[in-house]
């Protein structure tokens, strides 16, 4: 009995052993795909839209010269409604963006000029 159980520690502290030497490397998650409008988007023009917890800026790309700033808020999850005032000119208007895809915001000013935004990487 006894040799019995020197085989079965043995036996056991071996196993232990193996379940304590195996190293797991962890998978690597793959890239997070950002979600709603939070972030930085560019217009043809290269002219970046910020949208950052209700506040919305539009800057220039040379000399990050503010444009317009407002605020927004997340009708759908799908559309965003903008109210902005334009630096330059000195007015106020409201737009209407509805995401295309994770990456492209199709919109629409209260004057009804059709403008494209695609997020930046």
């Amino acid at each position: 009995m006894n040799l019995h159980r020197l085989i079965a520690t043995g036996a056991l502290a071996g196993l232990l052993t193996a379940c304590q030497s195996a190293s797991y490397s962890p998978r690597p998650l793959p890239p997070q795909q950002p979600q709603g409008i939070e972030g930085q988007w560019t217009d043809p023009n290269g002219i970046i839209s910020s949208f950052s917890g209700g506040r919305f800026e539009t800057r220039t790309t040379d000399t990050n010269s503010l444009l317009a700033e407002g605020s927004y808020q997340q009708v759908s999850p799908q559309m965003v409604e903008i109210e902005l005032t334009s630096l330059l000119r000195q007015t106020t208007s409201r737009v209407n963006c509805a995401l295309a895809t994770p990456s492209q915001l199709n919109c629409t000013s209260s004057t009804g000029a059709q403008f494209t935004l695609v997020r930046r990487s």
